[in-house]
């Protein structure tokens, strides 16, 4: 029996005369469907990055002030606050939709922002010696909204290959993976563009790609990156200062030596002096100033959340039999997942500066909303009956034994 939410199994029964559910009743069945273990996590996860916020804000505040304006310390968190209750709200309306409706969303949704990139050269605005940024009326990273819809339009191809074994997936996945990353790097944006190949990766390797061609992939990814590093120039700059070792003035040290002056307990909320030196701490280091205002304990317990919200996923994906829907979270997972451990690996220096947040820790707008866009989506497809039980052996048990037929 395919586990699927009540309502989705509700539509393929045949029509009966009644009443229609009541907007309370369609509540009740979303409510008993949700995976509430991770809802809380994520919940968790919310508070905390309001606590960090409101501990980096004053260093944020203090840079941005000047002589004649002189910024509210508390000014991050109240506008991250603002963004919040919007990323909220999104994600609550995404976790209702159906995975058919989420599919259909998350594959106008990639069009629309693959259709805002191009535009991004063109008339986007320049930010810290990047263009990134589109204002129409209001300004967004286009980038940041095209990852939730990116993961499940690739699951969404990829999971072609059950209807027809002989249809070009990869060619089409690895197709889009490129016009992607060719936008990105026009703007540029290094770190995105790694971030969006890891996911491609993770959802080919899932999708049954031979030993040759993941020995081919890996190949790729090396002579890529070698390319990147020859010719082109902003690569080349960082990867250099990390194997460097940085200097005094060096954003990824001074992440470093933040993260680390606060021992294991932390100097205290709002005592911290190091982070005042930071040129992004509400956002890309936020990390290093929890670790210097709470301590690196306090650090472990992110890590450790973080590592909670993607096992509870898999663990969700691996009873799966949908295999888009196996596709589809895996795919989430590894972009929120991968978006988080290379931030925290950047604040460590093991790994070049990317400009990239920590999602629903780092300050944001565009950011903080496409990831509650990216985990609402997240519990519509982790969604499932409570009461239906499966009869069958699971996906992985059923593609084995179609290979074995074959």
């Amino acid at each position: 029996m395919n586990i699927a939410p009540a309502t989705a199994i509700a539509s393929d029964l045949p029509v009966r005369s009644g009443p229609r559910l009541t907007q309370r009743a369609r509540l009740k069945i979303w409510w008993r469907e949700l995976d509430h273990v991770l809802l809380g996590l994520i919940v968790l996860l919310m508070a905390v990055g309001c606590a960090a916020i409101a501990a980096a804000s004053p260093a944020g505040a203090d840079r941005l002030s000047s002589d004649t304006v002189t910024l509210d310390p508390l000014h991050f968190l109240w506008l991250h606050l603002r963004w919040l209750a919007v990323g909220i709200a999104a994600m609550l309306g995404l976790s209702m939709l159906s995975r058919e409706s989420a599919r259909r969303f998350a594959i106008l949704l990639s069009l629309g922002m693959v259709a805002a990139l191009i535009l991004v050269p063109l008339i986007g605005t320049e930010v810290n010696g990047a263009r990134r940024w589109l204002n129409l009326g209001f300004s967004f990273q286009p980038s940041e909204f095209l990852k939730p819809g990116f993961a499940i339009t690739l699951a969404w191809i990829m999971s072609w290959k059950l209807k027809d074994p002989n249809m070009p997936v990869f060619g089409l996945v690895t197709g889009a993976l490129a016009l992607v990353v060719g936008l990105l790097m026009a703007q540029p944006n290094l770190g995105d563009a790694i971030l969006f190949t890891g996911v491609w990766f993770v959802l080919v390797l899932l999708g049954g790609v031979s030993a040759r061609q993941i020995a081919g992939l890996i190949a790729a990814g090396i002579g890529l990156l070698a390319t990147a590093y020859m010719f082109y120039g902003n690569a080349r700059n960082r990867i250099d200062s990390f194997f460097s070792g940085g200097t005094d003035y060096d954003q990824v040290d001074l992440a470093q030596r933040t993260l680390l002056a606060g021992g294991w307990d932390g100097v205290g909320f709002w005592v911290g002096r190091a982070k005042f030196r930071l040129p992004e701490a509400q956002t890309d280091y936020i990390f290093s100033v929890v670790g210097e205002e709470f301590g690196l304990i306090a650090c472990a317990g992110i890590v450790l959340l973080f590592c909670a919200i993607v096992l509870r996923v898999l663990m969700r994906a691996a009873s799966e039999e949908n295999f888009f829907a196996l596709l589809a979270a895996s795919g989430l997972i590894a972009q929120l997942g991968g978006q988080a451990f290379i931030n925290i690996l950047v604040n460590l220096s093991l790994f070049p500066s990317k400009g990239m947040t920590l999602p629903l820790v780092s300050y944001g707008g565009s950011s903080t909303i496409a990831i509650c866009c990216g985990f609402g989506l997240l519990l519509a497809l982790t969604r499932r009956n409570p009461f239906l039980t499966r009869e069958t052996a699971g996906l992985r048990n059923m593609l084995f034994d179609k290979e074995k037929d074959r």
